[in-house]
């Protein structure tokens, strides 16, 4: 095995070209590169011999769920984790190949890929980073119990397709019906959410930590946090949110728990900084985490495929978890001694959230009277990845001089660039609305689509403009999904994915519009044109 890596599947990819040394930007070691290459090319076997095989399995389907969402950036950085989800793989393979009486398939070597025509490389990159972020959606809806056949066996049809595609024709399509199903698994985890935590309500959230030991849980995970919750009712800890666990706050059936107390810190790249010599621990449910500093990396905690060398790691032991070993850490380190007040990025002290698309359809005449009125002439959906990358202060200034006239909708940690800002209200309505989390990119396309029946009319033609930050592989899924409902003219930033070749960028241009972001008074004054 070489020592040096090849990945370009995230924003900040070195050079805007690829990570090609002995480590990533993300900090990943050339050694977990590899291992989680091998361990997609063994999911693309996996997934061809189901075919030829005619059948597939439960076990097969969660694996292949696990397999591609280890692989997300600053999700798992243990070699040893991810051999192991490899070994379960190939097990797996084998084992249904023995049954149906058939040969396992080879596994796929990702080199090959890399290396193949740019076009090919370019659409088949796009296929597999929507497939990872959509298995994180997967997976979520998943641990709430929810599955479906149709996205189940759309991984399997489309990572067999890696290896036996050659088509530019066939993989375009079959890069925008990533878009496709991926709309059906946002549902699906909506579904799981709400259904399990009721439909999120505006809340609005300190950024103060109270006296006395408090634990912080960040990521993605629902189900977590309120395990967590649960565990440490009535044991003197406080909770507090941190990165795309923020929305949490929304859930009814999480936030009656009163020592859910607010949100710490702001957005999943400052956490290097906002941790050092924290008082408490943090757990990380999904990513997305940075290698540790020593000043703080004995209190922090991992679950789920969440993984890296020498951190404590919660299992799940017969469908139960033990929080026990955080909740003693919180004690140990009891906390602040007095409330310390922190602040978001522009020195706000709260932030809002909660406004679902459930709770923003709930007033829908009073939006579509203000659009009628002219009281809201313009909607800007603005959200996405944060990240460390300059030019990302593009979309503060972009928020902050959009009209006193226009409905800022924002998702995933995207907002933390902006979300602690007053902006005002709208007849009651406030001018930023945080939908949620990144799959809940899903309720801002719900809210769009009513907007656009309420007036008669195609998306398109709304006075509706989105504008994108984008970081790793969830991002790319929900793009595609935009691209699947023919949504146009979305600016996308701060730069373009390393992945996409010109005449794949060509094709986007020429029938979605897609460009990049440019110059903050120039794009806002070609969007309410």
């Amino acid at each position: 095995m070489e020592d040096k890596m090849f990945c370009f599947q995230c924003e900040q990819t070195a050079a805007c070209t690829a990570c090609t040394g002995k480590a990533g930007v993300c900090g990943k070691p050339f050694d977990v590169a590899f291992a989680q290459d091998e361990l997609t090319g063994a999911l693309v076997g996996l997934a061809q011999t189901e075919l030829v095989a005619h059948k597939r399995t439960r076990r097969a389907d969660e694996l292949i769920v696990d397999g591609l969402f280890t692989c997300v950036t600053n999700v798992n950085f243990d070699k040893k984790a991810v051999d192991a989800i490899t070994t379960q793989v190939q097990s797996e393979k084998n084992r249904l190949a023995a049954e149906a009486g058939i040969s396992a398939a080879a596994d796929l070597p990702l080199g090959g890929v890399w290396t193949d025509n740019e076009d090919i490389r370019s659409l088949k990159s796009l296929i597999l980073f929507g497939l990872r972020g959509m298995a994180a959606y997967a997976y979520h809806a998943r641990v709430l119990g929810k599955t479906d056949e149709r996205i189940d066996a759309f991984f399997v049809k489309a990572l067999a397709a890696l290896a036996t595609e050659s088509s530019v024709d066939t993989l375009l399509s079959l890069t925008l019906e990533v878009g496709e199903v991926n709309l059906i698994c946002m549902g699906l985890l909506d579904g799981a959410n709400t259904g399990t935590y009721g439909t999120p309500t505006p809340a609005e959230v300190t950024l103060t930590v109270e006296p006395g030991p408090f634990i912080v849980v960040s990521g993605h995970d629902l189900r977590d946090l309120e395990t967590i919750l649960k565990q440490t009712e009535s044991k003197g800890i406080n909770v507090y949110t941190h990165g795309e666990m923020l929305p949490a706050h929304g859930y009814p059936e999480l936030r009656k728990y009163p020592h859910l107390k607010g949100n710490f810190g702001t957005a999943w790249q400052n956490q290097q900084k906002e941790f050092k010599n924290i008082p408490a621990p943090v757990v990380f449910t999904t990513n997305c985490l940075m290698p540790p500093r020593p000043s703080y990396k004995d209190r922090i905690f991992t679950t789920e495929l969440v993984a890296f060398p020498e951190l404590v790691h919660i299992d799940e032991v017969n469908g139960e978890k033990d929080f026990t070993p955080v909740i003693n850490k919180a004690l140990e380190l009891g906390g602040y001694e007095t409330a310390q007040e922190f602040t978001g990025i522009n020195g706000g002290h709260k932030v809002m959230t909660g406004f679902s698309h459930g709770a923003v359809l709930s007033i829908a005449d009073k939006i579509i009277d203000a659009v009628k009125s002219g009281a809201i002439k313009h909607f800007f959906v603005v959200g996405g990845c944060d990240g460390a990358r300059p030019g990302r202060n593009y979309y503060t200034e972009l928020v902050e001089q959009t009209p006193a006239d226009s409905v800022v909708l924002t998702v995933a940690c995207g907002k933390f660039r902006f979300n602690d800002l007053d902006l005002g209200t709208i007849g009651g309505i406030p001018r930023i609305l945080d939908v949620g989390q990144c799959n809940d990119a899903y309720g801002a396309v719900q809210i769009a689509l009513a907007l656009a029946k309420a007036f008669d009319c195609n998306v398109n033609d709304l006075p509706l403009s989105f504008v994108l930050s984008w970081y790793e592989q969830k991002a790319v899924c929900v793009l595609l999904t935009l691209l699947h409902l023919g949504i146009k003219n979305i600016k996308l930033g701060p730069t373009l994915p390393a992945f996409i070749s010109p005449n794949v960028l060509n094709i986007l241009v020429e029938n979605y519009g897609i460009a990049p972001i440019g110059e903050v008074s120039e794009d806002l004054a070609k969007m309410l044109e």
